[in-house]
């Protein structure tokens, strides 16, 4: 069988832009048993709880739901076990840091495999304060009301 190109997604965790100011991503491998590449191949996995951490120079992901295998047995993999991250020693070492400082934390943005194999895609991001959550809204919206207002200029449909 020809091994598979590009990028399918499997699971994205939409909330983390909002609840998080992203700094940093970085992609990582995952460490998975067979019943668990078989569930995210069928699509099935959650983000919203998941988030990373480095014990003793390794990284390790938690809090990620990936469902038991339907046609598994009792071969059947824990559904939010703790998996390991493959990552670079620079890497770890670069994330690590960054951790240490004040408020900082590992954030999973995206599962997929890529020509193949199970990825990950972290987020180095600090967390967001309510009031700071509203201020991007309104950030947001009034860049897409002021795009609106130019393609009604361009188009030549004036207020």
């Amino acid at each position: 069988m020809a091994r598979e190109k590009g990028r399918t997604l499997v699971a994205q965790n939409r909330r983390a832009r909002h609840d998080y100011q992203i700094e940093d991503t970085v992609e990582a491998g995952l460490v998975l048993v067979g019943t668990e590449v078989k569930s995210l191949r069928a699509g099935r996995a959650t983000l919203t709880d998941g988030f990373a951490e480095i014990v003793d120079g390794e990284a390790w992901i938690r809090g990620i739901h990936i469902p038991e295998y339907e046609m598994g047995s009792w071969t059947n993999h824990e559904p939010r076990r703790k998996r390991k991250l493959l990552l670079k020693r620079q890497e770890i070492v670069k994330l690590e840091a960054k951790t240490k400082q004040g408020g900082y934390t590992l954030v999973p943005l995206a599962l997929y495999f890529k020509d193949g194999y199970a990825k990950v895609e972290l987020a180095v991001a600090k967390g967001r304060k309510t009031h700071d959550k509203r201020h991007a809204i309104a950030a947001k919206e009034s860049k897409r009301e002021a795009e609106r207002a130019i393609g009604r200029h361009v188009k030549g449909m004036h207020d």
